[in-house]
């Protein structure tokens, strides 16, 4: 059974004007956003900046990354403050290297929201995404936000740089087969268990969790989200914490999840919803971040204004509901 979850505590009307200020202060329109195709040698000069960006990540990070783990070693860092240390340093790295390595063009669109105990969750399309969105952390989330713990794939291990990143930061791993992108995840039951008991433990201690719903790289977003899971949903209601939106757009372009390193596009967005919601079932979690997160992931662009408006207060699927 089910149990009922109020959907939101935001009125109608102020979501109205939040949307309508957010749409209009940010450029976002319900158009399709111009083409910006890549000539051959622009294609080569973004793949280069991109590996050039890697290999610095690959040198920086664990240097990076040393003080805080001699300093938890030491005795001067707890566990708890290590991994802090470890995310901002992670953060930092990234924002630098991609500022003086501009190889894609980031905008993100919508306000910084308030820094409160939260679930993120986002669409996912590129190995790009991790590094994209860490370095642009702090235009995304605000300069008060507070540390994040991603859900993340076990097997990502198998890079030493991402397992570096992940274990200093205490990032949450989930075992599953690997069977290609684009076909049903197989999980190991286990490591459910296991991701639940650290899942509590880090909402205790202070971070909000990151998740990606569709549990895999989607190889063709260009053609809509995959299948999400509901596993936010039941993270949020086990923490009694609200669930908070974001998208991202065209990062497939610059690395695709089964073409590799073939820059098309340079242009990449970044959307940050106004509120974060409450949903009172699983059903309506994936429908709303299919309607919502999946429009602009996959056009990058919102839905119209009311019909985003709808979907984020929850009357869109009530409505919906009730048509069935």
């Amino acid at each position: 059974m089910v149990q009922h979850i109020p959907v939101s505590t935001t009125s109608s009307h102020s979501l109205e004007q939040k949307m309508s200020t957010s749409t209009i202060n940010t450029g976002i329109v319900n158009g399709a956003p111009p083409a910006t195709v890549l000539n051959p040698l622009e294609s080569m000069l973004t793949k280069f900046g991109m590996m050039t960006f890697i290999v610095g990540m690959c040198i920086s990070l664990p240097l990076t990354l040393l003080f805080p783990f001699l300093l938890e070693k030491m005795g001067v860092y707890t566990r708890i403050q290590k991994e802090k240390a470890a995310l901002l340093a992670g953060h930092y790295c990234a924002k630098t290297l991609s500022t003086l390595i501009p190889f894609i063009h980031v905008k993100v669109q919508g306000e910084p929201p308030l820094p409160e105990p939260t679930v993120w969750v986002c669409n996912h399309s590129s190995m790009l995404d991790v590094f994209v969105l860490l370095a642009h952390d702090d235009q995304m989330r605000g300069p008060n936000r507070r540390p994040i713990k991603i859900v993340y794939w076990k097997q990502l291990e198998d890079n030493p740089v991402t397992k570096l990143l992940f274990q200093q930061c205490g990032f949450i791993p989930v075992q599953m087969a690997d069977n290609g992108h684009g076909t049903t995840n197989d999980y190991d039951k286990t490591s459910f268990r296991t991701l639940l008991k650290d899942t509590k433990r880090a909402f205790e201690e202070g971070f909000d969790i990151g998740i990606l719903p569709e549990g895999q790289l989607n190889p063709t977003p260009q053609e809509g989200l995959l299948p999400a899971f509901s596993g936010a949903y039941t993270l949020a209601k086990m923490a009694r914490r609200p669930i908070h939106m974001m998208a991202h757009y065209n990062i497939h372009q610059v690395w695709h999840p089964t073409r590799g390193m073939n820059p098309t596009s340079r242009h990449v967005k970044i959307r940050m919803y106004p509120e974060p919601r409450y949903f009172e079932s699983s059903q309506e979690f994936i429908a709303t971040f299919h309607k919502v997160v999946g429009e602009y992931a996959t056009h990058g662009r919102d839905l119209p204004v009311g019909e985003l408006r709808d979907w984020m207060d929850g009357s869109a699927w009530q409505a919906q509901k009730h048509t069935k």
